[in-house]
Formats: structure tokens, C-alpha cells, sequence
């Protein structure tokens, strides 16, 4: 069976199978193309790997299989390959290249986000003394509207000129 068979077969992505066989360092067949193919009996390792997960194993916690039988199929390394080694330096170049990269990028970012974020302490520094500036506005306002001693009537009434109003109003009748 192939990965995405064995995958379906479990209930679980092909990802998954590749990262047990990869980090358990499982001995699985591989095919003219890299690809692994399973046997019963890896089938059978992977259904146990499975319940130890489900029993709440770590992966890390899984002791490695131990080296099996070299079996029929399998592709063998080719030795003292001078394009072979080639590539592999061209792939190490390129690996620390790309992380090289991956370092400015993430330095880049940091540094933008301090300046974002710089700016913004300096927004609010700027809104907490308007905010200072306005309150102390509206408390001149309010203690220059306000009275500070209350109005005090002689003897309880103030003294009005009094008009009859209803003589006002009659007043062209008479």
C-alpha cells in the first residue's frame, strides 16, 4: 500500500504517516521514486504507533524500531557520487540562503512594528494631554459659571417691582 492508502486505512493524513515514519525512524520500503510502500506488517507497526498516540504517548515518548532486514526493493544509495555531492553543496547553499533571507525578513518586520508601534505611544500621549488640556478648560468654565457664594435674599424675598398683571393687560379699558 502506498502512504495515502495506509492514511485513509487509519483515519489520518498522509502528513501524519510520513512524520511518524520520518521521526520514528521506521526502516519502510521506498519505491523507484522515493515514495514508501507498506507491507502488512508496517501496517500493523503503524496501527500500534497509532494506540500509543491515542493513549496519550508522545511521539518523542515512541522507542525507534529497530533496524529491520534490507528487503527486496529497496533503493541503495549510490557511493562517491561526484554530481550527487554537487548537488547536495548546491542545496546547503541554497538552505542557508533561504534562512539567511528568513533572518531579514523577520528583523525587517520586528523593527517596522516597533516604529508602528513607537508611533502609536506617541498618539496616545498626544490624545492623554488633550484630554488633560480639555477637562481643565471645562472645569475654568464651570467654576466661572457657578457662583461660588449662593445668593442670599433679605429677610427670604427678593424685591421685585411688582406689576398687576391683570390691570396690565385690562389697562386701555380703563
Amino acid at each position: 500500500m502506498n502512504t495515502n492508502q495506509v492514511a485513509k486505512l487509519l483515519g489520518v493524513s498522509a502528513s501524519t504517516i510520513q512524520r511518524w515514519v520520518k521521526q520514528l525512524e521506521l526502516p519502510m520500503e521506498r519505491n523507484e521514486r522515493g515514495h514508501y510502500h507498506f507491507n502488512d506488517e508496517d501496517i500493523e507497526l503503524l496501527k500500534n504507533i497509532q494506540t500509543q498516540i491515542q493513549n496519550g504517548t508522545l511521539l518523542q515518548e515512541i522507542a525507534p524500531v529497530q533496524e529491520k532486514k534490507t528487503r527486496k526493493g529497496t533503493v541503495k544509495a549510490i557511493e562517491g557520487n561526484a554530481e550527487l555531492e554537487r548537488l547536495y553543496s548546491i542545496v546547503s547553499e541554497l538552505e542557508a540562503k533561504v534562512n539567511s533571507k528568513a533572518d531579514s525578513v523577520a528583523s525587517y518586520q520586528l523593527l517596522q512594528h516597533r516604529r508602528e508601534i513607537e508611533e502609536l505611544q506617541s498618539q496616545v500621549i498626544d490624545l492623554t494631554k488633550q484630554v488633560q488640556s480639555l477637562q481643565a478648560q471645562l472645569h475654568e468654565i464651570t467654576k466661572t459659571t457657578l457662583p461660588e457664594k449662593p445668593l442670599v435674599l433679605e429677610q427670604g424675598k427678593l424685591n421685585r417691582k411688582k406689576k398687576k398683571f391683570v390691570s396690565s393687560l385690562f389697562g386701555f379699558l380703563g
